[in-house]
């Protein structure tokens, strides 16, 4: 969802150009450690396409439009570039036999055509993707607090590791992150926007895990979109920080306890998509052949534009940018890349 172009009054970068660059691979060498300690994850290869048959590209809320093209020498088949791995990652489990408490991670890049471009969005998406093999008892609210709280951690972790390199940028944290589903979210700010409301409880509490989204609230409406066939939206939510730089609140992860097969056949019903359970994936899940598990994504870039303190993600990913906003950024000391 964008919000348009955010100019912070009197903005300039803490660190120049090249510095930046070598500051992004610390953070994301550091940051990928912490994570595959805290969560006992193995890092594997992941597809950059997949074939539309196979019903493992990512609907993300059912209107983008995935880019594709024709192979050549294979019947002018075609593929689609990935718009997440949420599926793809759990077919990966089970191909590599992965036990309870282990899991995988990996590194995701997509292009989304239709994004909106603006301080937090771009086509091109970078993140880390990563999902864990669980027993079914494990599939409660519980265990979903205690791995948010593992990579909120490592979050924490990072910040204090960029405090220390780079005296001039200080980013605090809370000691703990805070709580709150969708449905009280509406509750305690019912006149106000699913994003304004975000904005309002990331500014009180700084650092908020926001769970349940995906069904409808009291409202008749969502909090936000969710695809059916992946997150179960009563085990779901998004780590969401409070963004001084912007002024806003800064989702840096979506992540949930996946679909098992009673959750899926009433996610698939509730958004009119009963069709998918004739994919191969959906029948994989519905005939219990995949591990149940839980996992997400970090983004990458955003993760750097945070602790970095930059005010666009394009000053740290390489991306295409409308020209009016590259021309506005510059004469507001903000310098795309």
């Amino acid at each position: 969802m964008s919000r348009g172009l955010i100019l912070p009054e009197g903005y300039s970068t803490v660190i120049d150009l090249m510095e930046s660059q070598r500051a992004i691979k610390k953070i994301k060498d550091f940051f990928q450690q912490e994570l595959a300690y805290g969560l006992n994850l193995r890092r594997v290869s992941a597809p950059l396409f997949v074939t539309p048959e196979s019903g493992l590209n990512d609907n993300l809320n059912g209107v983008e439009r995935p880019v594709a093209f024709t192979l050549k020498g294979q019947d002018e088949r075609t593929v689609e570039i990935v718009q997440s791995l949420a599926k793809w990652k759990r077919m990966a489990l089970g191909k590599y036999e992965i036990e309870p408490g282990k899991g995988i991670y990996t590194d995701m890049n997509a292009i989304r055509r239709d994004e909106e471009a603006d301080n937090l969005h771009s086509i091109y998406v970078d993140q880390w993707d990563w999902e864990k093999s669980i027993r079914q008892s494990d599939r409660n609210e519980e265990y979903l607090k205690e791995t948010v709280i593992t990579i909120y951690n490592a979050m924490k972790n990072l910040g204090d590791y960029v405090n220390r390199i780079y005296r001039d940028i200080q980013t605090e944290l809370p000691n703990e992150i805070f709580f709150i589903t969708t449905q009280e979210l509406e509750d305690l700010y019912p006149e106000l926007t699913p994003k304004q409301r975000e904005d309002k409880i990331a500014e009180e509490k700084r650092a908020v895990f926001i769970m349940k989204i995906g069904g409808r609230l009291k409202s008749g409406e969502p909090h936000d979109g969710r695809a059916p066939d992946y997150d179960d939206w009563e085990l779901n939510g998004d780590i969401v920080l409070w963004n001084d730089v912007l002024g806003i609140a800064y989702e840096i992860s979506s992540m949930g306890i996946r679909v098992d097969e009673n959750s899926m056949l009433k996610q698939l019903k509730l958004a009119d998509a009963e069709n998918r359970s004739e994919l191969p994936f959906h029948k994989a899940i519905l005939n219990q052949e995949l591990p149940y598990s839980i996992g997400g994504g970090i983004g990458q870039s955003r993760l750097c534009m945070f602790f970095l303190r930059k005010a666009h993600i394009g000053e740290v990913q390489v991306s295409v940018w409308p020209e009016d906003m590259i021309e506005e950024c510059k004469a507001n000391n903000i310098f795309l890349l």
